[in-house]
């Protein structure tokens, strides 16, 4: 199979979707893979390091995208990307479609075949292609909270862990799943006071277990959530509803209650953010103020550790991108019912009940299609 891998377009985002062993893996099972040139430069992955693996540098993402019969990206195609889509085209990469009507839209009208990472699952039931990601988005959202709390980024000027004799910040990390985890584990080793909201009882046994009398754990009900945010300093949004939109679980009749200077970081905005006041912002300006609370809302927080991020991502997708190579897709998507739960478009199609649910499409499963 002929694989490209274009370079990312959107702002400040410098992962790319295949890394040097990636290519040589590939390669070694006797597939062709095409790089777009300086696609990793930003990171230290230069061209002549994917020529040695055996890729070929290709100047344009136009010809990748004429050319591939694979695509594998790492961000949701941005929509001049859709357009040069064709029809029966495989698209691997993150979609997170449910917010996003137009990308929707686009990729049912390309006619493409259209895969996403953070849909499929593995026999755990959890979501291993998003989870790397996950824990690199949860460790930046305590590190990025504690910078916007900084006086200088409109914060209330609280240093996270506090100093002997005056108390530390007030954390609160709503969603105990992977990134909420990685959130509460980094704001701990930082020595704030962290309490992990969650409306699963076992899974709040097993963090009360894992890191004792430390880690405060709450059931969330509204109560006990608007108590705690009233009282944050700093509030993780790491609610996850696999597929489908986050709820909106922190209301803007909340925002007049907390401190003045608190900060919000939404780790759940791909899938629109969990907090009603929230809307997607970049690395180039990351944060902007509501009713004196800062709001840190970047739609792609691992790209701002991008050499990390893309190891991590690779390490994930490259076993799925070799069975979508070596067996073509309809084959390795019949043979694996966790691959086959990432099938988000199919020609025209939309496979993803709860994308087609919230975006009004009608939904066609996606054994259905691979029947054709």
């Amino acid at each position: 199979m002929l694989i490209g891998v274009p370079k990312e377009i959107k702002n400040h985002e410098y992962r790319i979707g295949m890394t040097p062993a990636g290519v040589r893996e590939l390669v070694g099972h006797g597939h062709q893979v095409m790089i777009q040139k300086n696609g990793g430069t930003a990171i230290g992955l230069t061209d002549e390091m994917y020529q040695a693996a055996g890729a070929e540098i290709v100047e344009t993402p136009e010809e990748i995208f004429a050319r591939a019969e694979m695509i594998v990206k790492v961000k949701e195609p941005q929509p001049n990307e859709c357009q040069m889509l064709r029809p029966d085209q495989l698209l691997f990469t993150y979609l997170h479609l449910a917010p996003d009507p137009k990308q929707t839209e686009l990729l049912v009208e390309s006619k493409a075949i259209a895969i996403a990472y953070e849909t499929v699952t593995d026999n755990k039931g959890a979501l291993p292609l998003l989870a790397p990601m996950s824990e690199v988005a949860g460790r930046m959202s305590i590190q990025a909270g504690a910078h916007a709390l900084e006086k200088a980024q409109g914060g209330n000027g609280t240093l996270l862990g506090g100093v002997p004799g005056v108390a530390p910040a007030n954390v609160v990390v709503i969603g105990g799943g992977v990134v909420g985890v990685n959130a509460a584990r980094m704001a701990l080793g930082m020595g704030a006071n962290v309490t992990i909201l969650d409306r699963s009882l076992d899974r709040l046994k097993e963090l009360d277990n894992l890191y004792g009398p430390g880690l405060k754990t709450l059931y969330s009900t509204f109560d006990a959530l608007e108590e705690c945010v009233i009282n944050a300093d700093l509030v993780i949004g790491a609610v996850l509803i696999p597929g489908a939109a986050a709820p909106k679980l922190v209301t803007r009749e909340m925002l007049g209650k907390m401190k003045p200077g608190a900060v919000l970081v939404d780790v759940a905005i791909d899938q629109g953010g969990c907090f009603e006041t929230s809307k997607a912002t970049t690395h180039q300006e990351p944060t902007y103020e509501v009713d004196g609370v800062i709001h840190y809302c970047v739609a792609n927080m691992p790209g701002g550790v991008a050499r990390t991020s893309t190891f991590a991502l690779t390490n994930a997708t490259l076993p799925y991108a070799i069975q979508l190579a070596n067996k073509g897709y309809k084959q390795a998507l019949k043979d694996n019912a966790h691959l086959r739960n990432g099938l988000n478009v199919h020609k025209g199609q939309v496979t993803y009940e709860a994308v087609a649910t919230v975006l009004g499409y009608d939904y066609t499963p996606a054994e259905e299609v691979l029947a054709n």
